[in-house]
């Protein structure tokens, strides 16, 4: 597969005039999913886990439509959702997108704990995470064990790599339950305390999955974060499986969840895994460019209207700013990809109202054309528009609608 950085002028030239034919009846701003590309992602992630399911992250999604779609391809199973009012949407009716919900954060949400509780069908299809005696003392303040539907629980164990006593900590801050004596502790409280019932570990290696290993022009960036990444990988998987053998001496699991887009073979290979995460590898974001195991197709573009032409080698498009969440920098910004050959400018970056781009390229666009983007993550793109509009071949088949679409929003 090519992507956009390595594609030649020619492919950028296709690609642009492919995606300015298909929506030319339509007003930017506006969002395409590539239907081709997005299925040869998911067919890649599946030759990546090598037999493993894979729980799809909705998180990076936020397209139910898009989710059934994957869902319905042999190699996904279940979804990993990202709050528990969101959970108990796909999880129900008659025709829900999975009846195997894991909730990925633990939920302070009292009112949908409340409904969970009460809803016997949502109960037997959400699985909530915890990471200490507090999420489930919440729990039963909200509704006690006699009064409610047994729940479904699952352990989040840290995956961060700790060196020097503890003093070097490389990965995110989740949970601090981080070694197998920790993890048996909160099994067994969990297994001693009536109306809960433990069935899965998850442990979400994030500065391996979601860390690019070969970024761009950044050769000794990449060095080191291989070197990070062997050093925590090895740590890990034997922590892992220590862990997922002492927790099974407390309860029989259904699931192990670990991994995401970026270390699916790495943690597919373990054998204390039973299954991988991963979502962002289907729209195939910028910032999944960089990795050196695989080389996805973007999917997911949106679209901004020129609306000025402020100076020789510069245009203006209308809006653009769709920021992505993570530490501010330059990495965080969406990118000007068809025509190839425009940049922002350091100065004004991507605006809320407007954005700046130069480059060769703007030589050649007019007022009302159009300049396409692809956003820095993966699901975030749709939280700024209503739907995505379906592109397969040359030709848009429909739309699927987002979450914001569908009036419902998770945080």
């Amino acid at each position: 597969m090519t992507s956009v950085a390595s594609s030649s002028p020619d492919d950028a030239v296709r690609a642009r005039d492919r995606l300015d034919r298909a929506t030319a009846s339509l007003d930017p701003p506006l969002a395409v999913v590539d239907l081709d590309a997005l299925d040869a992602n998911a067919g890649d992630l599946v030759r990546r886990a090598a037999g493993k399911p894979i729980r799809v992250a909705s998180k990076s999604v936020r397209n139910r439509d898009v989710l059934r779609r994957v869902l319905a391809r042999p190699g996904f199973s279940g979804v990993l959702a990202y709050a528990l009012p969101e959970a108990l949407w796909l999880a129900s009716g008659d025709d829900p997108v999975s009846t195997d919900v894991v909730v990925g954060y633990p939920s302070a949400d009292r009112g949908a704990l409340r409904r969970l509780a009460t809803d016997a069908t949502g109960a037997a299809r959400v699985t909530l995470m915890v990471d200490s005696v507090a999420h489930l003392d919440l729990i039963d303040s909200v509704v006690p064990p006699g009064q409610r539907a047994e729940l479904r629980i699952c352990l989040d164990v840290d995956a961060s790599l700790r060196a020097a006593g503890g003093r070097v900590h490389v990965g995110v801050r989740r949970s601090p339950v981080h070694s197998p004596a920790e993890a048996v502790a909160l099994a067994h409280a969990v297994a001693s305390r009536p109306g809960f019932r433990l069935v899965g570990v998850m442990v979400y290696e994030a500065q391996i999955a979601g860390v690019q290993d070969a970024p761009a022009n950044r050769r000794v960036r990449g060095l080191a974060v291989r070197r990070m990444q062997a050093v925590s990988g090895r740590e890990l998987a034997g922590r892992r499986a220590a862990v997922v053998d002492a927790v099974s001496s407390v309860a029989d699991l259904e699931f192990v969840n670990g991994g995401g887009t970026g270390s699916v073979e790495r943690t597919a290979a373990e054998g204390a895994v039973t299954e991988v995460a991963a979502g962002s590898g289907l729209y195939n974001p910028v910032l999944f460019d960089g990795y050196r195991a695989f080389t996805g197709r973007p999917a997911a573009f949106f679209a901004a209207p020129v609306t000025r032409l402020p100076a020789p080698g510069t245009v203006t498009v209308a809006g653009g700013g769709w920021i992505a969440s993570g530490p501010p920098g330059a990495d965080r910004l969406p990118v000007p990809t068809y025509p190839a050959g425009l940049r922002w400018l350091p100065t004004e970056g991507v605006g809320e109202v407007q954005t700046p781009l130069r480059g060769a390229a703007a030589a050649r666009l007019a007022v009302g054309d159009r300049v396409w983007f692809r956003h820095a993550k993966a699901g975030e793109v749709c939280e700024h528009v209503d739907e995505l509009h379906a592109l397969a071949g040359d030709e848009l088949t429909g739309t699927m609608r987002t979450y914001r679409g569908e009036g419902r929003s998770f945080g």
